[in-house]
């Protein structure tokens, strides 16, 4: 196996530690089987793979997917968007919004990216949705 770098001393890096989602990515890319996020030297490197500049809009995607599915169902259905809302507007008092500006803002996202209409987002839905974006391959990185 090699050497274990806990979920805690990874959250102390400090472009990291600031992220809203640093928690979730530790879970992501921890092959550990007790399933507590701790991180051995391998994980730790498919993690800066993943966030480097050098990182595809394929890989970038597969993982900003998989830290935004937070049920591990495979698709983001509206709690994991409530969620994922939460995490982008809930770290300032100016930031945050009303109940009814999320449940709005979602119902936003599922209207304009839900092709098939089931009410949640495949991986094909959300990859489409952020192939539209030309900043998220250069903002999903961590730089150390």
């Amino acid at each position: 196996m090699g050497t274990t770098a806990s979920q805690l001393d990874t959250l102390r890096l400090l472009e990291y530690e600031a992220n809203p989602f640093n928690e979730r990515i530790c879970k992501v890319f921890s092959t550990s089987d007790i399933k507590d996020g701790s991180l051995d030297f391998d994980d730790f490197l498919d993690l800066l793979s993943a966030f480097s500049d050098s990182a595809t809009l394929d890989i970038k995607s597969h993982y900003a997917f998989r830290i935004f599915d937070f049920d591990d169902d495979e698709k983001l259905g509206r709690r994991d968007l409530e969620k994922l809302v939460n995490c982008l507007t809930g770290g300032k008092d100016d930031a945050k919004l009303t109940p009814e500006e999320r449940k709005q803002l979602v119902q936003n996202i599922l209207e304009e990216a839900d092709i098939d209409g089931d009410g949640s987002l495949n991986f094909f839905e959300f990859k489409l949705v952020i192939s539209r974006s030309p900043d998220f391959v250069s903002s999903f990185k961590i730089v150390l």
